[in-house]
């Protein structure tokens, strides 16, 4: 039978904790940021806590769940504003690197180029209890009373080699504290949440994050990227071969295990005013940042990207439900085309950062009989030195 449930919501800061789960806190505060070691991608600098946070009004919550010796999953929710997303939507758009994947939601999301609830990540037999638990909350929030149409966004990684994952543990409680959790400020990362028993690159996964803050001559916007890393190739970091030297990558030996198969939800969030239509060209840039890990977007693997816009000038209010009409007609001001790339940029070096914090941050995790190391620091450090990266 399996050992009493574990939940840990949250900022690692937020209340006591059982020791084992405060262990496991210690453990990944005391693993570095990429940053912190001097791994930091691109030319613009990051927000004050270097998360998608910083995009004010975005918070983000965890529950991490943890039963006896073979669970290992969470939920991670990302609100896009303090206020009700579905009262007051943010204009979105997603893209697909690779679909073999559950993204719940997205047929909407797209035909609309809005989102209308929070974005909740998990695992994938999880997706659909997820997504009932949030339904539940949404619907008993202020103004709802007369709702009979919710389309629940949310994003899966297969944990199954560390997770009984056929048990589908993720409860609505779990739900609710993800999202009554979430919170601004800095972001708990590695394995927690959503990314407790995910694997990147044959070492442990996790949840990450970044964010870039462009210049005043750029616009002055903040882009922030959240990701939860569960997929294989062949690691890069700045470009040095980390997982060849380390002699764990895809296709060493040819075997059906060992072709970077596995999965990565990303979510980028900007206070820049863009349209949906924009935000997908957003979302695409995420995916060069990807790529430059060491990803291939192999055939078993679900590469997606939401991207969305905080902005008010883009905002879609909606009345209460039971009041006045919508408006037929809504004045837009957004970013230019021209006036875009800066923010391509942002996006590319904020995913990038954001998949190493979800490996760097990650301790190692022992589950179902299996061990997934942590990538070891000290190693990556060396290698970066040989190939003549010297942070």
């Amino acid at each position: 039978m399996a050992g009493p449930m574990r939940v840990t919501p949250l900022r690692v800061r937020r209340a006591a904790l059982l020791l084992p789960l405060m262990s496991a806190a210690l453990s990944a505060q005391a693993r570095p940021r990429a940053r912190e070691i001097g791994v930091a991608p691109g030319v613009f600098a990051p927000g004050a806590a270097n998360a998608i946070t910083d995009v004010a009004g975005v918070r983000v919550g965890h529950t991490t769940v943890v039963e006896g010796d073979s669970v290992r999953t969470g939920v991670t929710a990302i609100l896009p504003h303090g206020e009700n997303p579905f009262l007051s939507r943010v204009p979105a758009a997603i893209h697909v690197g690779n679909g073999f994947g559950k993204l719940l939601g997205v047929t909407q999301l797209r035909e609309l180029g809005e989102l209308e609830t929070p974005i909740l990540l998990t695992c994938t037999l999880c997706v659909w209890k997820a997504a009932d638990a949030m339904v539940e909350w949404m619907l008993a929030r202020p103004g709802m009373q007369s709702v009979g149409s919710i389309n629940p966004v949310v994003g899966e990684t297969n944990d199954g080699g560390l997770n009984a994952i056929r048990s589908r543990p993720i409860r609505a409680e779990h739900v609710r504290a993800a999202l009554e959790g979430a919170a601004s400020g800095p972001v708990a990362e590695g394995a927690i949440g959503a990314g407790a028993g995910t694997v990147a690159f044959g070492w442990k996964g996790g949840i990450g994050t970044s964010s870039r803050v462009l210049p005043q001559s750029l616009g002055g916007y903040t882009v922030g990227v959240l990701v939860q890393s569960n997929f294989g190739g062949v690691l890069q970091v700045l470009g040095a071969p980390v997982g060849k030297e380390l002699g764990q990558y895809a296709f060493r030996g040819g075997a059906d295990d060992e072709v970077g198969d596995g999965s990565i939800m990303m979510v980028v969030a900007t206070d820049a005013p863009l349209s949906d239509r924009n935000l997908g060209r957003v979302a695409s840039r995420a995916i060069m940042g990807l790529s430059r890990t060491g990803s291939s977007a192999s055939n078993g693997s679900g590469d997606y990207v939401i991207a969305f816009s905080t902005a008010s000038e883009v905002r879609r209010v909606i009345p209460s439900q039971g009041g006045a009409p919508p408006p037929s007609r809504r004045a837009v001001e957004e970013v230019t085309n021209d006036a875009i790339s800066a923010i391509f940029q942002a996006v590319v070096e904020a995913t990038e950062e954001a998949i190493y914090n979800s490996m760097f941050k990650a301790e190692t995790v022992t589950s179902r009989g299996r061990t997934v190391e942590a990538l070891p620091m000290g190693r990556v450090r060396e290698i970066l030195a040989k190939y003549g990266i010297r942070p």
